[in-house]
């Protein structure tokens, strides 16, 4: 025995149903009329085939594979996060460095190394054009 199952439909889809069944109940009809046209369908050759499914299949595992690529491109929030900490690191580093070299520099006369890094410093201070770049490599480590 089929399972029922209920369909709701508007009043003049009912209307023209009625009209046309004759002697067939409301059910057979809708079966009939479905079985028709899955019938006509696959006669006429309007239906998808194995082709277009296969074209279909490729194209959205090509659409996949780019949205991977963006997502392997784009940073997480986690590694972001990693990169603002490191970057305070760095900077906190930098502002230890200085302010202990301006100490020495203060207290004390300059000895041998510390003129040779000043003297350096100062150059690259003069040195600082539009064409100097800093690149920074930074690797997340686990």
């Amino acid at each position: 025995m089929s399972d029922k199952r209920m369909l709701i439909l508007d009043a003049e889809v009912i209307r023209k149903i009625n009209e046309n069944r004759g002697d067939l109940a409301q059910g057979e009809f809708i079966d009939f009329l479905i079985e028709s046209h899955f019938q006509a369908e696959k006669e006429a050759g309007t239906g998808i085939d194995r082709q277009e499914i296969e074209s279909l299949k490729q194209l959205l595992g090509e659409v996949k594979g780019k949205l991977e690529l963006n997502e392997k491109k784009a940073a997480t929030k986690e590694e972001v996060l990693a990169f603002q900490e490191d970057t305070r690191k760095l900077l906190k580093s930098f502002l230890d460095f200085f302010v202990g070299y301006g100490l020495e520099l203060g207290s004390h006369s300059l000895s041998g190394d510390l003129k040779d890094l000043s003297s350096t410093l100062d150059k690259l201070e003069d040195d600082s054009g539009e064409g100097n770049q800093v690149k920074i490599k930074w690797k997340k480590t686990q």
